[in-house]
């Protein structure tokens, strides 16, 4: 473990020393060294220097190479980076990277832009390029028809191996940089098949591509969600997927690349929103940070005043007895825990679609059945721990009886609440932990302080 340990250490160094060697090229304005700085790195880790920067050196950088930035650097950026990246640069810089990027990267950089920026910019490509920049956003964002390239291979099922190959190369500069397989349609373009370029290569010239193709597993629409995209991509293990218009034609290709991009967006975005924050970037301003979390923290601030409510019902109660407020926090904090629990492995399913049908009532029964459990083992637990504590019988009674009711309610609520929001059309990850979390809180509180009032007064 020490070799590993060492060069990781070693590493660190390198790469500070790398960005204050970055830091001080920018404020001398020596542009060679920061190019072939930029461009003797992998574009992703090029990316990542520039992000490490202060915002203000990071647009002096950008404005320092102007149009020099390597494309495939602007393009690994993130969003946000991006954004600001292609806001520094000149208009005829941004032309030049649309021409040499791919059609669904090229609707990245587009997107990030305000309309009057846009028009200018798509003035200055030629009419067939704006053309098919307009087509894609024409499209909803988060959709597949802005996610795919409208650069692919496609050829009819009655050609010949050699046909396609030959074609392939006649074509070269109308062919996207990076792509895995051949898209065999029929006479009105409609995609019945594929092959994979290993196995194109493998058959002889004359095999007829009908011959070989494979038969299609995905069905991707211009206006299917990205999340349902890269579901498909996950199940049928895809590395790459024909996109079909509302007549079923082919009309572009999505591949794996962007899938990757899309299943992190999509899962940090489920994680965050389970603890009820839409915004994590390193890039985000205080005022930036605080509306993205502000909201969230004034629907708490209601479920907490029902809690309160509750607490309040029994006001007379907790006077009378000092130990009912001694042991609330540990009724409610358990329960709280316990959905929780149960929220986010049902969160997790549903994005992962498996809780479809029969599944619901095995997932709500198993998780009931958890609740049940569990409240027996720590009604027992505490009770335990009460009885030794102060002395009480009966108080040690309530809490348990209290302890396995909220547990039981936890547990239901845990995957009641996501599939009932689910079903409602609203995202089980962005609303569903302040539903739980004050249906457990309340019924903690109203067992509990419920129960020492007929049993203790």
């Amino acid at each position: 473990m020490s070799a590993p340990d060492d060069q990781q250490d070693q590493d660190v160094p390198e790469q500070q020393q790398l960005l204050d060697d970055l830091e001080h090229a920018v404020l001398d304005g020596d542009q060679a060294w920061v190019k072939q700085t930029l461009e003797g790195m992998h574009p992703a880790d090029a990316s990542d220097l520039l992000e490490q920067l202060p915002a203000e050196d990071f647009e002096a950088a950008v404005e320092l190479l102007g149009e020099e930035l390597p494309t495939e650097i602007l393009i690994e950026l993130r969003d946000e980076y991006r954004e600001d990246a292609v806001e520094a640069l000149p208009d005829a810089a941004v032309v030049e990277v649309l021409d040499e990027l791919d059609s669904d990267d090229a609707t990245a950089v587009l997107e990030d832009m305000d309309a009057d920026r846009r028009e200018r910019i798509l003035d200055g490509l030629e009419p067939a390029d704006r053309a098919a920049l307009e087509a894609h956003l024409v499209h909803e964002e988060d959709t597949a028809g802005r996610l795919m390239q409208r650069e692919f291979l496609a050829a009819p099922e009655f050609w010949t191996v050699g046909h396609a190959i030959d074609h392939a190369r006649d074509n070269a500069a109308e062919l996207p940089d990076d792509f895995y397989e051949i898209y065999v349609v029929d006479p009105m373009n409609r995609p019945v098949g594929y092959i994979l370029l290993s196995q194109l290569l493998r058959a002889p010239r004359e095999t007829k591509l009908e011959d070989i193709m494979g038969a299609m597993h995905s069905d991707i629409s211009v206006d299917m969600d990205q999340e349902e995209v890269a579901y498909q991509f996950q199940k049928y293990s895809l590395a790459s997927a024909p996109v079909k218009d509302t007549a079923g034609r082919l009309v572009g290709m999505i591949t794996v690349d962007d899938m990757v991009h899309v299943i992190q967006e999509e899962n940090t975005e489920d994680l965050l929103a389970l603890s009820n924050v839409s915004s994590a970037d390193g890039s985000d301003s205080v005022l930036e940070t605080v509306r993205a979390r502000a909201p969230w923290l004034a629907i708490n601030l209601v479920t907490a005043f029902i809690a309160s409510g509750i607490i309040a019902l029994f006001e007379g109660t907790l006077d009378k007895l000092v130990q009912l407020a001694i042991l609330m926090p540990v009724v409610a904090a358990l329960a709280g825990n316990a959905g929780s629990q149960g929220l986010a492995v049902t969160v997790r399913a549903i994005a992962e679609r498996e809780l479809e049908g029969k599944a619901q009532r095995r997932a709500l029964v198993r998780e009931t059945l958890t609740g049940v459990i569990n409240g027996v083992i720590f009604a027992i637990g505490v009770a335990a721990v009460s009885l030794v504590w102060f002395r009480d019988v009966k108080l040690a009674i309530v809490i348990a009886v209290a302890m396995f009711a909220s547990f039981v309610w936890a547990g239901m609520s845990g995957i009641v609440v996501p599939l009932a929001l689910k079903k409602a059309g609203a995202d089980p990850a962005v609303a569903s932990s302040v539903f739980v979390l004050t249906l457990t809180d309340t019924m903690a509180f109203f067992s509990f302080l419920g129960l020492a009032t007929l049993m203790l007064l």
